[in-house]
């Protein structure tokens, strides 16, 4: 089997790209799906941001894609965020074929991360990327359970963009009520962020973990 893992250049999951190569024997990663000259048994496109033509596609035996949520509920963007500002410490992920359309190809197959409701950004990213990554090596491993995928079944919704924007806090609600929204703010690249009297403020939120927290 000859696998190739594609992901976007310049953005948050590229070490975990380089990791999952590295773990695949043979693999090879790209960063643009027309770089892909040879013929793949499997594609993994994982975090890849642009729209991959059906003539690409169609060079290879799989082209699979992992999302953070159970679809065909929770299409879109960045569904693993908008499920923590939910409330929900127990997150699908599935794996699918590329096709046509927003997320709607047939299912390889389902996982489930678990958070504690204490995790902030960067942790939550870590294991989103990480159950992704486990979820590549285990189709890797057991090819003949998942190499058939399925039609997706259920309701369908989807989840907007996220931006910037999205990380404003009202001054008017308490931190318990809007704490799963800080958890998923980025300290950096998109504070979190209130108004008072016609001036913008930003706030940056850290755990600071005891030392049994330490050691664990």
């Amino acid at each position: 089997m000859r696998y190739a893992v594609l992901t976007s250049p310049s953005q948050w999951f590229i070490p975990y790209a380089e990791e999952l190569t590295g773990r695949i024997d043979g693999a090879a990663l790209f960063f643009d799906h027309k770089e892909i000259g040879e013929e793949y048994d499997t594609v993994f496109i994982l975090s890849y941001h642009r729209i991959i033509g059906r003539e690409y596609l169609d060079r290879h035996r799989h082209n699979i894609v992992i999302h953070g949520s159970d679809l065909p509920a929770g299409k879109g963007w960045a569904p693993v965020f908008w499920q923590v500002i939910e409330g929900r410490n127990e997150i699908v992920f599935t794996m699918f074929e590329a096709a046509d359309g927003v997320d709607n190809g047939d299912v390889y197959m389902k996982d489930v991360m678990t958070l504690t409701g204490s995790e902030l950004n960067e942790e939550i990213r870590d294991m989103q990327a990480r159950t992704i990554m486990n979820m590549c090596m285990k189709f890797c491993a057991d090819y003949d359970r998942y190499k058939t995928p399925v039609k997706q079944s259920g309701e369908e919704s989807f989840y907007p963009k996220r931006g910037a924007k999205d990380g404003e806090l009202d001054v008017d609600k308490t931190i318990r009520e809007q704490f799963n929204l800080l958890r998923t703010v980025h300290n950096e690249d998109y504070p979190a962020f209130f108004y008072m009297n016609g001036k913008k403020y930003i706030l940056k939120i850290f755990r600071e973990d005891s030392d049994e927290d330490r050691q664990l």
